[in-house]
C-alpha cells in the first residue's frame, strides 16, 4: 500500500508527517483527543484512526480501535466526552456510536484482515443496534440519550441533518460488514431506507442548523444525495460558505474557515466527480499546515490569525483522508464515495409521502 500523495498539494512525506503528528497526540490507552489534553469523542477518534492507517501508522490505528472496544457501554453507545480516561459527559450520541462501522469497513478495505473485522463486529453490531433504537417515527435518528446514575435515561426527540446523513453512511458500512460475515441485518437496512428518505425528502424536519456548513454538504458527502441533485445542493450555498483562496467557513455568519470542513467538502466534491475543483479547494486550505505536519483548526481572515490557538487531530485526519480520496492511493480511498457499499432502497416513514414504485 502506498502512502497518499497529491501533486501540487501534499507529498507522501508530508502525509506521513501528518500521520506522525496524530500519533504523537495519542494517549497511552489508545485514545486520540482533539488535541493534547482535550477531550475524546468516538466519531473524531475513529476518523483519526482511519487517517493513521492510510498514513502508515498501523499499530497506532489498531490501538485506537482497541480503545473503542474497551470503552463501549452495554447499550452499544460511548460517552460523548472523555478526558484523559475520565468521562466528562456521559450522554450517548448516535452519530458517534454509529461511526465505528465506517472505520472497521475502511480497515477491511485497506488491510483485508478478517480477524480484525471479527474482533470488532460485536461492537459494530451493538453500536448500530443502539442507533436503530433511536430512530424517530418519521425516519430521522434522535441525536442523543442522557445517562443518569450510570444508566441510560431520556432520549432527545431532535434529529440532526448532518449527523443523520453520517449515520446513513455508517449503516451502509455496517451492511457491508454484515454481508462479509454472512450475518444479515434487515433492521439496519430498513432503518437506512427510512433515514435516506427523511434526509432526501424532508430536510426541514431536522433541527435547524442551516448556519453550519456541515448541514449543507453532509447529505452529499455521506452518499444520500448524489449526481445532479447533489451538485445542485452544493450550488445553493457555495458562495455562503466557500472563501476562495482560504477554504470553507464553519458557520455562514463568521469570517472563520476551518480545515476539517474544507476537507470534508473536498470529499463531497470528489464523490460528485468534481476532482479539479476539489483539488483547488483542498490546496487553498494548506495555509493551515505547519511544517511538522500538524494543522491549525481554523483561520479568522479579517484578523489574519489562526484560531483557536491549537492544532487538532480531527483536522489533520480529514486532510489526510481527502488526499487519499483524490489520489486514489489506498484501497480505502473510496470510503466516502461509497464505492464498496451496498445501495439501500428508500422507504417511507410516517411522513405520509407516496414513494414511486
Amino acid at each position: 500500500m502506498s502512502v497518499p500523495a497529491l501533486p501540487g498539494v501534499l507529498s507522501a512525506d508530508e502525509v506521513e508527517a501528518t500521520g506522525r503528528s496524530i500519533a504523537a497526540m495519542q494517549e497511552p490507552d489508545g485514545a486520540i483527543p482533539w488535541t493534547t489534553g482535550e477531550h475524546v469523542d468516538v466519531w473524531n477518534h475513529v476518523e483519526a484512526a482511519m487517517a493513521l492507517l492510510v498514513a502508515g501508522q498501523v499499530a497506532a490505528a489498531e490501538a485506537a480501535y482497541d480503545w473503542c472496544l474497551e470503552l463501549q457501554r452495554a447499550d452499544g453507545s460511548w460517552p460523548m466526552k472523555i478526558v484523559r480516561g475520565e468521562v466528562e459527559d456521559d450522554s450517548g450520541e448516535t452519530n458517534m456510536s454509529a461511526y465505528l462501522a465506517v472505520g472497521v469497513w475502511h480497515h477491511w478495505l485497506v488491510r483485508r484482515d478478517r480477524s480484525f473485522v471479527e474482533r470488532c463486529w460485536p461492537a459494530v453490531r451493538a453500536g448500530l443496534d443502539y442507533v436503530c433504537s433511536m430512530q424517530l417515527p418519521w425516519g430521522g435518528i434522535a441525536w442523543s440519550r442522557e445517562w443518569t446514575d450510570g444508566a441510560p435515561g431520556e432520549a432527545s426527540d431532535e434529529a440532526m441533518l448532518a449527523g443523520s446523513s453520517s449515520i446513513h453512511h455508517s449503516l451502509r458500512a455496517g451492511l457491508a460488514l454484515a454481508a462479509l460475515l454472512d450475518a444479515p441485518a434487515p433492521r439496519w437496512e430498513e432503518a437506512a431506507g427510512r433515514l435516506g428518505h427523511a434526509v432526501r425528502e424532508h430536510p426541514d424536519a431536522f433541527a435547524d442548523k442551516s448556519t453550519y456548513s456541515m448541514d449543507w454538504y453532509y447529505p452529499v458527502l455521506a452518499g444520500v444525495v448524489r449526481g445532479a441533485e447533489g451538485a445542485a445542493l452544493l450550488a445553493t450555498r457555495w458562495d455562503d460558505f466557500v472563501v476562495p483562496g482560504l477554504g470553507v467557513r464553519c458557520v455562514d455568519t463568521n469570517p472563520w474557515v476551518t480545515g476539517a470542513e474544507t476537507a470534508e467538502l473536498v470529499m463531497a466534491l470528489d464523490a460528485l466527480g468534481e476532482r479539479d475543483r476539489a483539488c483547488r479547494v483542498l490546496g487553498d486550505s494548506q495555509h493551515l499546515r505547519l511544517e511538522d505536519g500538524r494543522y491549525w483548526t481554523g483561520f479568522v481572515f479579517p484578523d489574519e490569525g489562526n484560531w483557536p490557538p491549537e492544532q487538532t487531530t480531527y483536522t489533520a485526519a480529514a486532510q489526510v483522508l481527502a488526499v487519499d480520496a483524490l489520489s486514489r492511493s489506498t484501497p480505502g480511498a473510496g470510503i466516502m464515495r461509497g464505492d464498496s457499499l451496498p445501495a439501500v432502497r428508500e422507504l417511507e416513514g410516517d411522513c405520509r409521502c407516496r414513494l414511486s414504485a
